[in-house]
């Protein structure tokens, strides 16, 4: 998914070439995604004009890089005009555009966020959880539904059935004496 925007980037790794490739020293392959993503990012601010520091970045500029990244995106999204457009099979080709899924979107910006805080950044600065961030990735998950025709509701959880609870303790007030 960002692979191809991080083609862009020329980073070395010596992480596990110096290391004679031990296992106790290899990355996940998690950690491995977070960091080349965590470059990228990088990259963008980088050539971003004028050049951003990370220390001036915003929610507005992770957005800007989502969108930029969209252009490297393979998953079709219809428009509204498009014949297919809520057709989770269309029949033929069409000219909708390619864009990022909203799964690898969700994702990228979960690892970004964690990278920003293990890089040294604090969750109350951190651009990635910025609401205008969250509520552009509910605007992509609702919008690629809809042109899918799916729906991405919340899955609820089932909960064990509960035993009924007992009626409230009454006292029993009786005349018949053979009671204490």
């Amino acid at each position: 998914m960002i692979a191809a925007a991080a083609a862009t980037t020329t980073t070395t790794s010596s992480s596990s070439s110096s290391s004679g490739g031990s296992a106790t020293n290899q990355l996940s392959r998690y950690e491995n995604q977070k960091r080349r993503d965590w470059n990228t990012f990088g990259q963008y601010l980088r050539n971003h004009r004028p050049p951003l520091s990370l220390s001036r970045c915003s929610g507005a500029h992770v957005l800007e890089f989502l969108r930029y990244l969209d252009q490297f995106g393979k998953t079709k999204v219809h428009m509204q005009i498009c014949p297919f457009f809520g057709h989770p099979n269309p029949p033929a080709p069409c000219t909708c555009p390619l864009r990022q899924a909203w799964g690898s979107l969700d994702a990228l910006i979960g690892r970004l966020r964690a990278a920003f805080e293990e890089n040294g950044g604090s969750p109350e600065t951190n651009p990635f959880g910025a609401r205008a961030v969250r509520l552009y990735l509910r605007e992509v998950r609702d919008s690629q539904a809809k042109a899918r025709g799916i729906s991405y509701e919340k899955k609820k959880r089932k909960r064990p059935p509960q035993a009924p609870l007992p009626p409230p303790h009454q006292p029993v007030i009786s005349n018949s004496p053979n009671l204490q």
